[in-house]
């Protein structure tokens, strides 16, 4: 029942993107042929929906392909090839969460830039880790925004995690030290690290990131230390050149797609999928604790083509 609850909002929070995507492609294939020109549609509709050049032009020719192999000719045909091709792309990114062989405590560096929900989404997953039995701690290392840091203290305690805190305008460096220290003296099963936004394009931030991480593993030396950048799925393309920045920083082990309720862009997470090769953890479809879900392609790819 629960599942079905999820995958209901799941299918509620996709809908923009499904018609997006589905919509306008089963409008164009009803009552046609399997040609060049029914392609260049499907392929017009893909870049629109934001799915990126190399994900479509992959998924045209290996629809031309298989449609060939298949001896496919009705239109309707490629809806189910597509179905599976988009599942394939978006099934190479599944991955576990935690490694068992990671040492205690294992660090979570959240990234990203501005307005994209990162500290929302930290308080979010503090509170389901701790839910699950984990032991959590949060590093408040948003020094630049006082609200921040009442933000994710709120947070913890709503989730009854330790916080490690300073006041507005302390180097963020310093408090990422002395969170990781204390994370290894309580023995915590993981540290999420909250961080500034920050745009990409700006250079110094970019080092402070770097700085961050350096202490981290300064103070816990063989900690397993997961870059995770948050990203808004409403700003489609324009995601691909902020992974790629901030996986130049600090890497980028995973990805966390906030805001994908009400956009019709969801479309870049098979980009993403496709261009990047970026496993997708966990994506944002609503406001409520439970509404920040583990990426199961499967059900997202059921959710755009059901």
């Amino acid at each position: 029942m629960a599942f079905l609850k999820a995958f209901d909002k799941l299918k509620n929070s996709l809908s923009k993107t499904k018609d997006n995507i589905f919509g306008k492609i089963s409008q164009v294939v009803t009552r046609r042929k399997i040609d060049e020109e029914l392609l260049e549609d499907i392929e017009e509709i893909l870049i629109g929906a934001d799915v990126g050049v190399p994900a479509t032009m992959k998924l045209i020719d290996t629809l031309r392909e298989k449609a060939k192999e298949q001896k496919l000719s009705e239109g309707e045909e490629i809806l189910q090839l597509l179905k599976d091709e988009i599942a394939v792309i978006l099934s190479r990114e599944d991955s576990e969460i935690f490694n068992p062989s990671d040492k205690k405590p294992v660090v979570w560096l959240i990234v990203g830039v501005n307005g994209v929900g990162k500290t929302t989404s930290i308080g979010k997953l503090a509170l389901q880790m701790s839910n699950e039995g984990k032991k959590v701690m949060i590093a408040a290392c948003d020094t630049f925004r006082a609200a921040a840091i009442e933000q994710i203290s709120i947070w913890a305690e709503r989730s009854n995690v330790d916080i490690i805190k300073a006041q507005h305008g302390s180097d963020p460096a310093s408090v990422a030290f002395d969170a990781a220290a204390a994370a290894s003296a309580r023995n915590v099963d993981i540290l999420l690290v909250d961080t500034a936004g920050r745009l990409h394009t700006k250079a110094n931030l970019m080092e402070e990131l770097k700085k961050i991480k350096r202490v981290v593993e300064k103070a816990i030396p063989n900690a397993a230390i997961y870059s995770k950048l948050i990203i808004d799925g409403s700003t489609g393309q324009n995601a691909i050149p902020q992974v790629k920045v901030f996986s130049e920083a600090v890497g980028c082990d995973g990805i966390i797609v906030t805001k994908l309720d009400g956009t019709a862009k969801g479309g870049v997470m098979i980009a993403v999928a496709e261009e990047l090769g970026v496993p997708v953890d966990f994506i944002g479809i609503g406001e409520g604790v439970e509404d920040l879900q583990r990426f199961d392609s499967k059900q997202f790819t059921e959710a755009l083509f059901n």
